[in-house]
């Protein structure tokens, strides 16, 4: 097996949220060069709450990429979090709702050319409304039938790669 040589790392910006270095590498024909990494230090977490053969689903606009679109609550970890902690907590805030169960679906690496960032996806059942979702987190929170999911995604309505590999890995796997 051939893999790349890191040779060292040059930090370019660092905030709280994220960094951007230039790492020199060297690719297994020996070619070497300075390629971009994006790191997050903390991982996040993504969770596809269903219940009665529908999922729990935000719908929100991105500035980055100026769309709107279905996406499942998410968020970073924060300091002395478990993933689940977290993924129970960002779902709380970003909807109203608190699962009860939650269980690991799989972990990914989104933009894993670009970034060693890395997400936790989950499964929860038993959400209970608790409050109001977060009105700078999503337009509406909704609830909507799992077998209109593949139509929505056809459409263009689920743009967000996270929700994306989480509910279509969901929808393989159950």
């Amino acid at each position: 097996m051939t893999q790349w040589t890191v040779h060292g790392t040059r930090r370019i910006y660092e905030s709280e949220w994220m960094s951007v270095d230039l790492d020199d590498v060297e690719i297994p024909d020996g070619e070497r060069f300075e390629h971009h990494v994006v790191r997050l230090p903390h991982p996040s977490t993504a969770v596809v709450v269903v219940e009665n053969d529908q999922v729990l689903l935000m719908w929100r606009h991105r500035f980055t990429t100026g769309a709107w679109g279905w996406e499942i609550p998410a968020g970073r970890c924060e300091d002395g979090e478990t993933a689940e902690q977290a993924a129970l907590r960002e779902t709380e805030e970003e909807t109203g709702y608190r699962p009860t169960t939650i269980e690991r679906l799989t972990t990914i690496n989104p933009l894993s050319g670009i970034s060693s960032h890395t997400t936790h996806l989950f499964v929860a059942t038993g959400a209970v409304k608790t409050g109001e979702h977060d009105p700078a987190e999503a337009a509406k929170v909704e609830w909507v039938a799992l077998n209109e999911i593949p139509a929505s995604i056809r459409k263009g309505l689920v743009p967000c790669g996270i929700t994306l590999a989480a509910l279509t890995t969901y929808l393989t796997l159950k």
